[in-house]
C-alpha cells in the first residue's frame, strides 16, 4: 500500500574526485581564510549544542540532522533526541520505533533509519569505538562525502573539506562564478586550513548561514568582501548560477480512518524499504483515473487488506510538499463491513489502535494532521458503522 505512489530516490550527494580539475583559487583568497574568516568564527560562532563536548557521537548525529535541515528548525529535535539517546548504546539497542519517533516531525526519515542501523554497526566494532578515519566513517550507512568529511574534520580533526549548499555558495562567489561539483570540491580542498580543519568548516558554513546568504548577502559584514569577486561585480546575489528545476508531480491520495466497533482506528507501518519507511499511517492509496476519494479507498483496503469498508463523509483533505513531489490527501471517516481481521500488509504490518495512544506511534507531518482533526472533532465511534451525531 503506497499512498505516496512514488518509488522515491535518495538525495544526491557530490562525487568524490578521481581527479582533480584545475581550478585556481588566488593568494590573497587563501590569505583572507587564514588572517580575516577563522577569527570572525571565533567571535561570532553560535552557541550550538553539538558544539559543546564534542565527541563524536555528538557530532555524528548533528550532521545526520542538519542534512536537509536548517539549524534552527534541527536544535529542538537534537536536544530532544539525545536527551532520549544520550549515548551509541542506548541509540543501538533501542527499537526502530522508538528513534522514529523522536524524529517525528523533522522529515526525511531515511536518515533516522541509517542512524539506528549505523550506531548497531559500531556497537559491534571492537571496544564499540565509533571510526576515526575517513574511510571509515563514509562505510557507515547514511553517511555520504559531506558528512564524513564534517565529522572526521570536527570530532577527529581530520583534513577533510565539507562541501555543502552554503559552502558552494561561499566558494563559487569568492571565485567568482559557478563551479561544478568536480571543482567545487578541489577549490574546497585548496582553501582548506591544514590542521584547523574542523574549524576552518565551520566557519566557512557559519559564513553561508549568517551573511552570505542567498538572496541578500549582507556583504558589509562579511570578513572576506576584500577578496571576493563577487563583491567587486556588484551583484554577488546572482552567484551561484541556479539550475533550473521541473515542475513537481502533484498525486491525489485517499486514506481512511477505519473504526471498528471498540472505539478503534486502523493503522498500518510502511515497508521499511519506501520512503517514510518504518512509520505508521492511516491506509489508503492513490485515486486512480475515474475514481472518487471514498471508492479509491474502498478498492484499497479490499485489495490490500481484504476488509470491507463504508465511508462516512470527509474528515479531513491534507495538502503536503515533499522534497520531489507534492500530495493532497482526502481523508474520510470510514466503518468496517465486514468483521474479518485485517491482513497484515507486505513487509509491515496493520492494527487496531485507540485514538488515544495514536501519538504513541511515530507519524509523517500529513498524518499528524490527520490526528489532529480526529482530536478536534472528540467523536469516537460507538458502534459498527456508526460515528458520533454532530461530527458534521
Amino acid at each position: 500500500m503506497r499512498r505516496d505512489c512514488d518509488p522515491g530516490r535518495r538525495p544526491l550527494c557530490w562525487a568524490v574526485m578521481d581527479r582533480a580539475p584545475a581550478v585556481k583559487v588566488p593568494d590573497p583568497v587563501r590569505r583572507a581564510v587564514r588572517r580575516r574568516l577563522l577569527p570572525w568564527f571565533a567571535e561570532n560562532a553560535r552557541d550550538l549544542p553539538w558544539r559543546r563536548r564534542r565527541t563524536p557521537y555528538r557530532v555524528w548525529v548533528a550532521e545526520i540532522m542538519l542534512q536537509q535541515t536548517r539549524a534552527d528548525q534541527a536544535l529542538p529535535y537534537y536536544r530532544r533526541f539525545l536527551r532520549r539517546f544520550p549515548s551509541m548504546k542506548s541509540l543501538a539497542v533501542a527499537p526502530l520505533d522508538d528513534v522514529l519517533k523522536m524524529w517525528e516531525g523533522l522529515g526525511y526519515y531515511r536518515r533516522a533509519r541509517n542512524l539506528h542501523r549505523a550506531a548497531r554497526m559500531v556497537r559491534e566494532r571492537p571496544g564499540g569505538r565509533f571510526p576515526d578515519t575517513l574511510e571509515g566513517i563514509r562505510a557507515l550507512p547514511g553517511v555520504g562525502a559531506y558528512t564524513a568529511a564534517a565529522v572526521a574534520s570536527l570530532a577527529f580533526n581530520l583534513d577533510a573539506a565539507v562541501v555543502d549548499g552554503n559552502v558552494r555558495r561561499v566558494v563559487c562567489r569568492l571565485l567568482g562564478r559557478t563551479l561544478t561539483a568536480r571543482e567545487l570540491e578541489a577549490a574546497s580542498e585548496r582553501l582548506l586550513v591544514r590542521g584547523r580543519a574542523g574549524e576552518y568548516n565551520e566557519a566557512v558554513m557559519e559564513l553561508g548561514a549568517l551573511v552570505c546568504t542567498p538572496a541578500a548577502p549582507a556583504c558589509d559584514a562579511c570578513p572576506m568582501r576584500s577578496a571576493c569577486a563577487a563583491y567587486r561585480s556588484g551583484d554577488p546575489h546572482t552567484l551561484p548560477e541556479k539550475a533550473r528545476r521541473g515542475k513537481k508531480p502533484h498525486r491525489k491520495v485517499a486514506a481512511g480512518v477505519v473504526f471498528n466497533g471498540r472505539g478503534e482506528v486502523l493503522i498500518a507501518q510502511r515497508n521499511p524499504d519506501d520512503m517514510l519507511g518504518g512509520l505508521w499511517e492511516f491506509p489508503g492509496g492513490c485515486i486512480e483515473s475515474g475514481e472518487t476519494a471514498a471508492e479509491a479507498l474502498t478498492r484499497e483496503l479490499r485489495e490490500e487488506l481484504g476488509m470491507e469498508v463504508c465511508s462516512e463523509g470527509l474528515l479531513i483533505t491534507v495538502r503536503h510538499a515533499y522534497s520531489h513531489f507534492s500530495i493532497e490527501m482526502e481523508v474520510h471517516l470510514a466503518s468496517r463491513v465486514n468483521r474479518a481481521p485485517p491482513r497484515p500488509l507486505q513487509c509491515a504490518a496493520a492494527r487496531w489502535v485507540p485514538v488515544d495512544r495514536l501519538r504513541g506511534y511515530a507519524f509523517s507531518r500529513a498524518d499528524l494532521q490527520v490526528i489532529e482533526a480526529l482530536e478536534c472533532r472528540q467523536a469516537p465511534v460507538s458502534g459498527e458503522g456508526t460515528t458520533a451525531a454532530g461530527s458534521r
